[in-house]
C-alpha cells in the first residue's frame, strides 16, 4: 500500500518562496511517475506539475511555468515542488500524487491512483 505524506506548506507573502515535499512509502518509488495538484476553495482540483520516473521529463501548467520546479530524489523516496514568485492566486491545498508506470520517461497527465492528504499553501497580498 502506497502512502504519500506532504509537508512544507504555510503562509507566505506574495513574491516569496516555499518548497513542498512529498514522502512516498515503500521500496518502489522509482517505478512511479509523480505529480502535484492543487485545489482552491470553491474550485475543482487542478494539475500543477508532473515528473517522470527517471526525473528527466517534467510538465507544468501554464499558470506556474517558469515559477515552479518539480524534482525528485529517488534515493530519498521524495518528490519536491519548489515554488517561487508566489501569487495570491496560488493559494490552495496542494496534493501529491503517484502513478506506477513501466516507462522511465513517461510524463502522465492523469490516471494518478495514489494521493496524499494535502498541505495548505496561503499567499498573502
Amino acid at each position: 500500500q502506497v502512502q504519500l505524506v506532504e509537508s512544507g506548506g504555510g503562509l507566505v507573502q506574495a513574491g516569496g518562496s516555499l518548497r513542498l515535499s512529498c514522502a512516498h512509502s515503500g521500496p518502489t518509488f522509482s517505478t512511479y511517475a509523480m505529480g502535484w495538484f492543487r485545489q482552491a476553495p470553491g474550485k475543482e482540483r487542478e494539475f500543477v506539475a508532473t515528473i517522470s520516473r527517471s526525473g528527466a521529463g517534467t510538465n507544468y501548467s501554464d499558470s506556474v511555468k517558469g515559477r515552479f520546479t518539480i524534482s525528485r530524489d529517488n534515493a530519498k523516496n521524495t518528490v519536491y515542488l519548489q515554488m517561487n514568485r508566489l501569487k495570491p492566486e496560488d493559494t490552495a491545498v496542494y496534493y501529491c500524487a503517484a502513478r506506477p508506470t513501466s516507462l522511465s520517461n513517461y510524463i502522465p497527465s492523469g490516471g494518478f491512483g495514489y494521493w496524499g492528504q494535502g498541505t495548505q499553501v496561503t499567499v498573502s497580498s
